[in-house]
């Protein structure tokens, strides 16, 4: 039997990591769902040692991309739509309780902040996806990363980077795209006005509809991929003489 082919390396420099390589080869597809994960066989395939692959399996683990379990090692967690739909029904609480807390204590220049970020999103016009991706990132940390609650903040950091890594696969429909410009815009006005429910009920709205895009696109291509399988052709039952 050959041996395995060497796992494609992401974007970016010589530097990357087992852990970013493994992570965008399951996000991917290269590693297939429930696919064995062995140790000693993704550190050849990487050409690292063992210890960085370990370390990266207990990562991936905590982000839910890895399943481990006693006495079988660990294999790929799905990526499909349950996975995502778990992830956004955790963040519409966490943004939510995030932005109402913020509220209380935005000042003027933390709007204004809000309002510049946005002003580059706006310009940007969804052209280059990566980086609207950075910016939009960017908008929502000058809320989130003001909290005290810093395991909540690192939570939505986390969630964040698993769904927008996902979200390159596919597209964004063009009434998304116009909606999340709107929901921004809504978002800046209730901070501006205290509002702090309106405000939780923006966020709790704009993750819910980001989510189901990514889950529709989802569903989307994984029926385009079933009707361009190839039908199997058994062997027609023999007749009678």
């Amino acid at each position: 039997m050959s041996a395995a082919p060497p796992l494609p390396e992401t974007p970016g420099d010589a530097g990357t990591s087992a852990y970013e390589l493994i992570r965008e080869a399951i996000i991917s597809g290269r590693l297939g769902p429930n696919e064995r994960l062995k140790v000693g066989e993704l550190a050849a395939r990487l050409g690292t040692s063992t210890n960085p692959v370990r370390e990266a399996l207990q990562l991936l683990r905590g982000e839910g991309f890895v399943i481990m379990e006693p006495n079988r090692g660990a294999r790929v967690r799905p990526i499909d739509e349950d996975f995502v739909r778990d992830i956004i029904e955790i963040e519409v609480l966490i943004e939510a309780a995030l932005t109402r807390w913020y509220v209380g204590i935005a000042s003027h220049a933390d709007i204004a902040a809000l309002e510049a970020k946005q002003a580059e999103i706006e310009a940007l016009d969804f052209r280059d996806p990566a980086q609207h991706g950075r910016l939009d990132t960017q908008f929502h940390q000058l809320i989130y990363d003001r909290h005290y609650n810093r395991h909540a903040a690192e939570l939505w950091w986390k969630h964040r980077e698993i769904l927008r890594a996902i979200s390159r696969r596919f597209p964004t429909s063009l009434a998304r795209r116009t909606a999340v410009l709107r929901e921004h815009r809504e978002l800046i006005e209730r901070i501006r006005a205290e509002d702090a429910e309106g405000a939780a009920a923006v966020v709790a709205r704009h993750v819910e509809g980001s989510g189901r895009n990514i889950i529709e696109q989802m569903g989307a291509a994984r029926r385009t991929a079933a009707r361009e399988q190839p039908a199997v052709v058994g062997l027609a039952p023999r007749q009678p003489a």
